[in-house]
């Protein structure tokens, strides 16, 4: 479950890393913050005002009226206090009024005022707090009347407890900006590695790729370069090989088969014809397997159209096809006669074992293209369906060309698919024989 809420790229994964920490820490400074100091801050000023009323009611119910205005005065004076006593009246409960723009902190500062009140002078009171006129005003009810006191917040509330909170955000969020184009700088090299080695898998030519950022990074770069060059000598190896051979053996076979036609017809001539004609069957699939291998630049193609084509073609050889586009228009970069030489030869094994061939493209929910080619025929062991894609492998044993092959045709389907970056594989078709399936990345 966790696993499948957490980012799946590197650089999301990274900025979790930087992320959570910086929360946390914000989360805990801000509780004990708040719960430490701002709490014991509040509790004591909220204390030393609930005291100096408590004095002033003391005073009030024990002394005379000459006695009262002189202690209104000092304590507006040293206590930034403005008393009013109501004689005769008596609290309204029901005036309690709270409202303010700052309601949270209103209610702090009124819950932990209210505490400590009730604790000290014991008699009825009432607490309202307007952030908005900076004022708090403490209404008490003593035996003779009603005690007002206005006073400032400042008496009882501290800025620079959210100034604290707002700067430790403030920096945080700055550090964090800071952080995620430093980590942004550091993964881009990462992913531009990613997309030249994509490219490559997909056949394509990998230009400009510039080895960047940190060392391990750059050893990275460095080991993918070496590894396609090695690859790219290899497969040149292999096809220049293939070639060479090939070519060599067509001029010997052409002499061959000239001073056979000489010699007259007889069953053992005819024997040494068809022998000729296999060998010459088998360097076509040879020199067919090369130029699957071949520099065919890559165009945007329409695959449809493609389709289209290798269906016109199958019909004209007797062959009944099947075409279901499903509406969709797909453009796809990858090498059109390459592409095509691939359907050919799965087309062409289909043509040779059934009558009726169905032909379907589709569009997976990743945004690949899906071409899947079944037929009617009699099928093919699932035991060999990965077989059947090895060089020179032939499900028949059979050794007549004319209807096997040299068992090379998937194989070069097989590496055309790979190298655009593809994948191929054979299933059981409902309607009896096999169903070759074809991705391609969009």
């Amino acid at each position: 479950m966790i696993k499948k809420l957490l980012p799946r790229t590197l650089f999301g994964r990274s900025l979790l890393i930087l992320v959570l920490p910086i929360f946390f820490i914000q989360v805990i400074s801000t509780f004990v913050f708040l719960d430490r100091h701002w709490s014991k801050m509040s509790s004591r000023l909220a204390f030393a005002v609930a005291g100096e009323i408590a004095l002033i009611s003391s005073y009030i119910e024990n002394g005379n009226q000459r006695s009262r205005q002189e202690i209104f005065k000092l304590a507006e004076k040293r206590l930034d206090f403005k008393i009013n006593y109501h004689d005769g009246h008596n609290l309204d409960l029901g005036s309690d009024n709270n409202a303010g723009a700052f309601q949270i902190w209103e209610a702090m500062v009124k819950d932990t005022l209210a505490q400590e009140l009730a604790l000290t002078i014991r008699k009825p009171f009432i607490v309202n707090v307007d952030f908005a006129k900076k004022l708090v005003e403490v209404r008490v009810q003593l035996e003779q009347g009603v005690l007002s006191v206005s006073l400032p917040q400042r008496r009882l509330f501290s800025s620079s407890t959210y100034i604290f909170l707002l700067w430790i955000f403030a920096a945080s969020s700055i550090l964090l900006i800071i952080s995620v184009l430093f980590m942004r700088n550091q993964i881009r090299p990462i992913r531009r590695l990613a997309i030249a080695a994509e490219r490559f898998g997909k056949g394509r030519d990998v230009k400009n790729f510039k080895i960047q950022g940190a060392r391990e990074v750059q050893q990275a770069g460095k080991a993918f370069i070496v590894m396609k060059e090695r690859l790219q000598r290899q497969i040149s190896q292999r096809t220049d090989m293939l070639a060479g051979v090939s070519h060599d053996l067509r001029t010997p076979l052409t002499r061959l088969k000239l001073q056979v036609e000489m010699l007259g017809d007889s069953s053992e001539i005819e024997d040494m014809k068809n022998d000729i004609s296999d060998m010459e069957k088998m360097i076509e699939g040879y020199l067919d397997f090369v130029r699957g291998e071949g520099s065919e630049a890559s165009t945007i193609t329409d695959i449809p159209e493609i389709l289209q084509d290798i269906t016109k073609s199958v019909k004209r050889q007797g062959c009944d096809v099947e075409l279901n586009l499903n509406d969709i228009s797909a453009y796809i970069s990858l090498r059109p006669m390459a592409f095509k030489r691939c359907l050919n030869n799965i087309v062409g094994n289909a043509v040779k074992y059934a009558d009726l061939i169905w032909i379907t493209l589709e569009k997976c929910e990743d945004g690949q293209i899906r071409i899947i080619i079944e037929d009617n025929g009699e099928g093919i062991d699932p035991d060999k369906f990965d077989d059947v894609f090895k060089p020179f492998y032939r499900v028949d044993s059979s050794r007549n060309l004319d209807t096997v092959g040299v068992g090379l045709g998937l194989s070069i389907a097989m590496d055309i698919v790979h190298s655009h970056g593809g994948e191929i594989w054979l299933e059981k078709s409902t309607h009896g024989g096999v169903a070759v399936n074809i991705t391609l990345p969009s």
